[in-house]
């Protein structure tokens, strides 16, 4: 587990947050060297800005920070890349910013994933006064967990690896673990899954794990991600450019535990229900095959026009599992398709529900803890572009649909629980680094679905 750097150092070097409107005043508060440096630098605490003034003996002086015009969560981010190494403290913050929003953002800035490195980089650690370390410790652990979980390789990240990940959480948490694997999937009725994940290698069985968590006289929510840990596509295998980073197709998994994990530190008033169906989409002479009909735990069979259609496969059993439990709230979190990525980039997943004030709670916290996300639409136009010709539906829709998320989500709505469901296609990953976004795995929306259920259910 990646490190959070929040120290308890009140006595080191201060960092002082400033807008573009304070900086004037901070800079003739900090002294002539500061003014002098400044104007060499053209700081003017413009979003991101970093100056750096040394203390008479060349050590570690002080620092500004700039914020821009208005303080922004996103821009303090970027204050662990800014830094060097060693302890420094916050001195001052504007009043739009809590000392939790600061501990939470530089924690989630310094991330980086040097697991595989025999000399991992050094960096800042920070004392932020006033911050509650406990939970901005816990969330920065949930989010950092989903980021290792993706970066790391699918050699070292397996249904198993999966599993035994689950598992810790649960017995962190006193939470129950259920696990149905290899050929136990067929007479659980996980038909699916099996028939996704049954060509993997020994070892590398497919396997439903389910964690349940709480009281019985609170809400169910329900959380299910989805867990390829490496899709090749299958049959319809992809181009090698396609595949590199196909080890991070168990983001969804990884975020359904991170987000059930801040749940349970956070001890919410809520049960959980938290499944993650984890398979890998591997090649054999046992892999199903386009044209395949497949049964599913709902009743329903499918048509597979494409074995890289696979994510929505598992989902559909996991669906149907949750809505047994019949959960006051359904929510599953996926890397489902490229085609939410050419509507809206990397940085911005897409969700979907055809909840009206679910929809509004989710944009509400999506916009108080800066964790952003953008509302697609479950268009029934496109519904019929998933009839099939010999079975109930097919996987992969009518070209002339063309909206690949939206008709992707709709094929998960005839599986869904009734009542208050969403649907989440995550990119789980910088393709660009910057800033206190470090290329790589990324954790997306689990703050902002936190903040949702924390405030739709206390």
């Amino acid at each position: 587990m990646s490190d959070v750097l929040l120290d308890s150092a009140p006595d080191a070097p201060a960092v002082r947050l400033v807008s573009e409107a304070e900086t004037p005043a901070a800079l003739a508060a900090a002294g002539a060297l500061a003014e002098g440096l400044a104007r060499a630098q053209d700081f003017r605490g413009k979003p991101g800005q970093a100056l750096l003034v040394p203390a008479a003996d060349g050590s570690h002086g002080q620092a500004l920070f700039g914020l821009g015009a208005e303080g922004r969560f996103s821009t303090l981010r970027a204050l662990a890349a800014r830094l060097p190494r060693g302890h420094w403290r916050i001195e001052g913050r504007p009043g739009d910013l809590s000392a939790d929003d600061v501990a939470l953002a530089f924690a989630l800035g310094s991330y980086r994933f040097d697991r595989y490195k025999k000399k991992p980089d050094e960096r800042p650690r920070l004392w932020v006064e006033g911050a509650d370390l406990t939970r901005v410790r816990a969330m920065a652990h949930a989010c950092n967990l989903a980021r290792d979980m993706i970066n790391t390789p699918p050699n070292d990240m397996g249904p198993l690896q999966i599993e035994t990940i689950a598992r810790e959480i649960a017995e962190q948490h006193g939470a129950s673990l259920t696990v149905v694997a290899g050929e136990g999937l067929l007479e659980a009725n996980y038909p699916a899954v099996h028939a996704v994940g049954r060509a993997a290698a020994p070892g590398r069985e497919p396997r439903m794990i389910e964690m349940a968590w709480g009281q019985a006289d609170h809400p169910l929510v329900a959380i299910i991600g989805k867990g390829v840990v490496f899709d090749t596509g299958g049959l319809d295998i992809k181009p090698s450019a396609g595949m590199r980073l196909m080890k991070k197709d168990m983001g969804g998994a990884a975020h359904a535990l991170a987000l059930a994990r801040m749940i349970m530190a956070a001890r919410l008033p809520v049960r959980l229900l938290v499944l993650t169906p984890s398979v890998e989409n591997a090649i054999s002479g046992d892999a199903m095959r386009p044209g395949d009909v497949l049964d599913s735990r709902k009743g329903l069979t499918i048509e597979v026009g494409n074995t890289d259609a696979e994510g929505r496969l598992i989902l559909a059993d996991a669906l149907t599992r949750a809505e047994e439990a019949t959960p006051a709230l359904t929510i599953d979190l996926a890397t489902l398709t490229g085609a939410a990525r050419v509507a809206l980039g990397p940085q911005l997943p897409p969700f979907m529900t055809d909840d009206e004030e679910l929809a509004g709670q989710i944009a509400a916290a999506a916009l108080a803890v800066e964790d952003p996300l953008w509302r697609l639409p479950l268009w029934k136009g496109y519904a019929e572009a998933l009839d099939s010709d010999v079975a109930d539906l097919k996987n992969d829709p009518d070209a002339w649909a063309q909206a690949g998320a939206v008709t992707a989500g709709l094929f998960l709505q005839r599986f869904a629980p009734p009542g208050p469901w969403v649907h989440l296609d995550i990119f789980a990953w910088n393709p660009k680094g910057r800033p206190g976004f470090p290329a790589g795995g990324e954790a997306m929306a689990i703050r902002a679905l936190f903040r949702m259920i924390e405030a739709r259910f206390s």
